[in-house]
């Protein structure tokens, strides 16, 4: 691990707007654990709703979203602490008040809010999991979770370079019933005047200067007790992330 990698590694674990629970078992930080429940009063100090950003790498979403929505609160959660560290250092030099961030593994989200104690989720160019359909975050296995701290008719937002995800998780919205209230398979050509549009990842700019459209997805999380996992067979993705045989689509 290179140097650099381990000052930011160090900075991070000192950055007041940073909470890390790294362990499987959670116990290099067990006070973490405390924050379900109180978010609120304990990290933010005020009762703005709260909106999390799943696999935030950088943070640019998690910050771009909390320069433009002061009266709500962000917490990006990733496990890979040299990359939290961008958008945490960002935000706490520029005296961003209403963005944290949280480093674990995101399967753990549910042990660290309490039920409604989140308002949105943001799922923002994940790994679309073609061979492993539970590790998708936006799977049946995951809506499990998300509802337990999700208000009831909480907002998910999913945005993505991914065909195969965007496909499979309309599926999965359309047989569990869920409530679109935004979809489009080219963002940037349906929706020109969405203020979204002004936030761009650095890996969706690297998309889309490989040609390829942006899809996005948001429904409305009405607590349930069945899930479907839709029986779908979707065309896989051809092409691959830079720095693994890119190919331009």
């Amino acid at each position: 691990m290179g140097k650099n990698k381990l000052a930011k590694f160090a900075e991070v674990a000192q950055l007041p707007n940073v909470i890390e629970c790294g362990a499987r078992d959670f116990s290099d930080n067990p006070a973490a654990l405390a924050m379900k429940g109180r978010w609120h009063e304990d990290f933010f100090h005020n009762d703005n709703p709260i909106v999390l950003e799943l696999g935030c790498g950088k943070g640019e979403y998690t910050v771009g979203l909390a320069q433009m929505f002061p009266d709500k609160n962000f917490i990006g959660i990733d496990i890979k602490g040299a990359r939290i560290w961008s958008g945490a250092k960002y935000a706490h030099e520029n005296g961003l008040e209403n963005a944290g961030f949280l480093r674990t593994n995101i399967e753990f989200v549910d042990a660290f809010f309490a039920s409604g104690e989140v308002s949105e989720i943001w799922i923002t160019f994940p790994d679309p999991q073609m061979k492993k359909c539970n590790k998708r975050l936006t799977s049946t296995n995951f809506m499990k979770r998300y509802q337990t701290i999700l208000k009831t008719d909480g907002l998910v937002h999913l945005k993505t370079d991914s065909n195969f995800l965007y496909l499979y998780t309309k599926a999965m919205v359309e047989e569990n019933g869920y409530a679109v209230k935004c979809i489009t398979d080219n963002l940037y050509e349906d929706l020109q005047e969405d203020p979204i549009l002004d936030i761009k990842t650095y890996y969706e700019q690297q998309w889309l200067s490989r040609g390829i459209d942006i899809k996005y997805i948001c429904f409305a999380l009405h607590h349930k007790d069945d899930f479907v996992e839709p029986e779908i067979d979707i065309e896989r993705d051809t092409y691959r992330s830079f720095g693994r045989n890119a190919r331009v689509v």
